[in-house]
């Protein structure tokens, strides 16, 4: 089976978002072939390079999403006439949807007018080379504006000044640079007997093309649900953006789940999203994603099952492991931690990670600084780690050159977030047999099971309270690291989802008709090679009642007298 890989901001580079994964699923699906479609995010990244592909990966194809380069396409008068056309009837199908979060989000009439808009722009792109220059255009920003002053427009749109409009026209055409692709031929992913796109949004408007122009099914898999993303980004700009935006990513988001053959969430939280979104429940097939426990065995099977010998005497540390950010709450770690020390007064916190970003810059700097606040008598200053029970270190360093090292002298690792979607870092834990206590945001309930203590985010006495209760019992702890590790193993393995992906591209091409002619020896067409289609998907197949007059629904009369 030759598969398309659809990918954003990941492999085939070094660095990005669901790259490993990737990577695992290619090498553990070795018996098929990949073709990699791939969206770099910036000039960074690009500059880091690849991975090492293994031998199933035929082909690589790479665009940028972060930039485009004017194509030279001078588009005619006709030409001009369908694209104002199609962009009004995108714009028209913004400005009339569903405010977000609404039970009627996103509307059927709408969803088939975005969809259509959205086809008749890819076919004008493969005809005439290209949409660049046209998605830049006045036109484009005037198409938005007259659709935003329709009647029948929402009110929110119809508040949209021209720098608004200015933004939402600079998006859609940064969204939209996939239609100008010359990925869209026979020889590109036409040739593919099954599209996998390894997030939704943007990642999958490929997938959808190809599924438009060629019939070729379409996979999604979405660990982390893009559409709540957008719904949580640019809370600064304008309500006109923000709905418009919005508006555009559920239509985008609708339509390809309507599209897609399967959508593949990767917990159970994720898959609430998605239903809430519109996906329809007979589509989703739920597939955790695999971790790989070798790098952890040493640790997990050291420390992983129940030991009746007393714990070796010393001071308890708490670990925090991931990236620093304000979504991860180490302020009410901190804050937690103060209650730690009041109760078992030898306890030390290793807060483990890197920055995220600017913001996380910032955000490192105001807790170094609490935790000097918090601890005055063992801290210098905001920068000091000598007495100071709270240790902020980086992974590398000593002691910490690798997760499993940073878990193998944890006594309690600690999640504090207050939003969080698949917790992998947990999971890391988990196969280092570490009882966990974690905040209740995300997946970490479906992850977690009964193997570890949760309590609410945004509270540090009930995170303090939990973490004194670990502490002061070891045998609670083995029992709960040694539960927490079977559980990792049998569920979140590499194995589990390999498989549970290769039973799905069976499953999703054998419901899919016959695209292309089987060939025999001598390269002719081979009659009756594909079996007759039985079902072919729609409304209109199903079978209707047969209307049946009134006088045949009535008991029959006995036709002969009865002799007595």
């Amino acid at each position: 089976m030759r598969i398309g890989l659809l990918t954003e901001g990941g492999y085939p580079y070094v660095g990005g978002e669901g790259g490993v994964w990737c990577d695992r699923l290619v090498r553990g699906l070795d018996i098929h072939e990949f073709d990699v479609y791939a969206f770099s995010t910036g000039q960074a990244q690009e500059d880091a390079g690849w991975v090492e592909l293994p031998p199933q990966v035929a082909r690589v194809r790479t665009a940028p999403l972060w930039t485009a380069e004017e194509d030279g396409v001078v588009h005619g008068r006709r030409a001009r006439r369908r694209f104002t056309e199609h962009y009004g009837d995108l714009a028209a199908a913004l400005c009339a949807a569903a405010e977000p979060g609404t039970a009627a989000e996103p509307r059927t009439a709408e969803a088939d007018r975005f969809a259509t808009a959205l086809h008749g722009l890819a076919e004008l792109a493969r005809d005439e080379g290209g949409l660049v220059a046209a998605l830049r255009s006045e036109r484009a920003v005037r198409a938005l504006e007259r659709a935003c002053r329709a009647p029948g427009a929402r009110r929110t749109a119809r508040d949209a000044r021209v720098a608004d409009l200015l933004t939402v026209a600079d998006h859609l055409e940064r969204a939209l640079r996939p239609l100008s692709l010359d990925w869209y031929e026979e020889d590109g992913l036409g040739a593919v007997d099954l599209c996998h796109a390894a997030s939704g949004g943007v990642t999958a408007l490929p997938g959808l093309l190809a599924h438009h122009f060629f019939g070729v099914p379409l996979l999604v898999t979405e660990y982390g649900v893009r559409l709540r993303t957008h719904y949580l980004t640019r809370p600064d700009a304008s309500p006109a953006v923000r709905s418009l935006l919005a508006a555009f990513h559920g239509l985008l988001t609708a339509v390809t789940y309507r599209a897609a053959s399967f959508l593949v969430p990767g917990n159970v939280h994720a898959r609430r999203w998605q239903e809430r979104c519109g996906a329809d429940r007979a589509k989703l097939r739920t597939i955790h994603p695999g971790m790989d426990a070798a790098p952890f065995a040493r640790v997990g099977e050291d420390t992983g099952e129940f030991r009746d010998e007393p714990e070796q005497p010393g001071p308890h540390t708490l670990v925090w492991i991931g990236r620093v950010e304000p979504a991860k709450d180490l302020v009410s770690l901190l804050h937690a931690f103060a209650g730690v020390r009041a109760a078992e007064p030898g306890t030390r916190l290793r807060i483990v990670g890197r920055a995220s970003g600017p913001e996380g810059e910032a955000y490192l700097g105001h807790c170094r600084a609490l935790a000097a606040q918090l601890f005055p008598d063992e801290a210098d200053g905001p920068h000091a780690v000598g007495q100071n029970p709270v240790s902020f270190e980086q992974l590398g360093g000593p002691g910490a050159e690798s997760t499993a090292d940073v878990h193998a002298g944890a006594t309690v690792t600690v999640l504090s977030s207050v939003v969080e979607g698949f917790p992998a870092g947990l999971i890391e834990a988990m196969l280092c047999g570490r009882a966990t206590v974690s905040t209740d945001v995300g997946a970490v309930v479906e992850v977690i099971g009964g193997t570890g203590l949760v309590v609410p985010p945004r509270n540090p006495r009930a995170l303090a309270e939990a973490c004194v209760s670990l502490l002061r019992d070891p045998e609670r702890r083995a029992r709960l690291g040694a539960a927490a590790r079977a559980r990792a193993l049998e569920l979140f393995s590499v194995e589990q989802n390999v498989t549970a992906f290769h039973g799905l591209y069976l499953e999703t091409v054998a419901r899919t008709p016959v695209r292309r002619p089987v060939l025999g020896g001598a390269g002719d067409p081979l009659p009756f090679a594909a079996p007759a289609e039985a079902h072919v998907p729609g409304h209109w197949t199903e079978p209707t009642p047969r209307a049946v007059p009134a006088w045949a629904a009535e008991t029959p009369e006995p036709v002969t007298e009865t002799i007595r």
